[in-house]
């Protein structure tokens, strides 16, 4: 069954001493795409700016901002209402054979190669091979999946944005998208294209409808076996209802919810609010 959710996402900056301009991109704007169409969405800042939208290489929607009057706080905001779809399996699969044919590889170079955040490694090459062996494509990316949420322990603080695939693995603990990137690192490694999907998550399945709650911004992977489907490997899941897609790229760098560069200023004090609340 489908859900129409309204995702409200809200980021606040105070500078301790006057920025005097600023330049910006928002990543907030949801897909729309065959899993979710997205009804509403509006990105507004305070203090006022003048936006414009376009969509980046890798086909994510970015509003552009930029702020030229000295200001010591900034508040920029995405709302949106989005319909979802359950899963539903890929339609189409390729054999090993054609996943790896000179075709499939030129056209997904991008989303094979590695990255700062996905990192090639050899004993994670290792890893992936024994995964992948006996099994077909879109099994091998479950299996991947599986392996890293039971080698891997949740545990929000112990690593940062700017951590890698390796580096949280060396721990063995980090948070979602820690997660999304060493499930890349292993699907990459047994030839599978497969990208970087940055969202939100609905924590409750059973959501009555109307009710607010406290959301944050999540991280998945996608995979193309033939076609593109994903699965959340912080839970363990194929996508469902409750997840709602922003960004795709091949790493965390491509898509942050925001970034930009500022002049003037000094230190600065961060607050993230999501709010995620089932309306049917």
């Amino acid at each position: 069954m489908s859900w129409r959710m309204r995702v409200v996402h809200t980021t606040g900056y105070i500078y301790d001493a006057p920025v005097t301009r600023s330049f910006n991109e928002a990543r907030l704007t949801p897909r729309a795409d065959s899993r979710q169409n997205v009804i509403l969405n509006r990105v507004e800042t305070v203090p006022a700016t003048r936006s414009y939208r376009y969509t980046d290489y890798w086909g994510t929607a970015v509003t552009a901002f930029d702020l030229h009057a000295p200001h010591t706080e900034l508040e920029v905001s995405g709302s949106s209402v989005v319909e979802t779809e359950p899963f539903t399996e890929p339609a189409t699969e390729l054999t090993w054979a054609e996943l790896r044919g000179e075709r499939t590889v030129d056209r997904f170079d991008e989303m094979l190669g590695p990255t700062s955040y996905v990192p090639r490694d050899e004993s994670l090459d290792a890893v992936a091979g024994q995964l992948a062996h006996g099994v077909s494509p879109a099994r091998a990316v479950v299996r991947a999946a599986e392996w890293v949420h039971r080698e891997m322990d949740y545990s929000a603080g112990t690593t940062s944005v700017h951590t890698s695939a390796t580096q949280a693995f060396a721990e063995r603990r980090g948070v979602c998208q820690d997660y999304a990137h060493l499930t890349l690192v292993l699907l990459r490694a047994m030839g599978i294209p497969s990208r970087y999907v940055s969202g939100y998550l609905h924590p409750n399945p059973a959501a009555p409808i109307g009710e607010a709650v406290a959301g944050e911004s999540h991280a998945w992977v996608e995979a193309w076996t033939g076609q593109w489907w994903g699965y959340d490997p912080t839970n363990n899941l194929a996508l469902n209802e409750q997840h709602v897609s922003v960004g795709v790229g091949r790493d965390y760098a491509d898509v942050p919810p925001l970034k930009g560069v500022f002049s003037g200023g000094g230190s600065t004090d961060l607050a993230v609010v999501v709010e995620v609340t089932r309306l049917a």
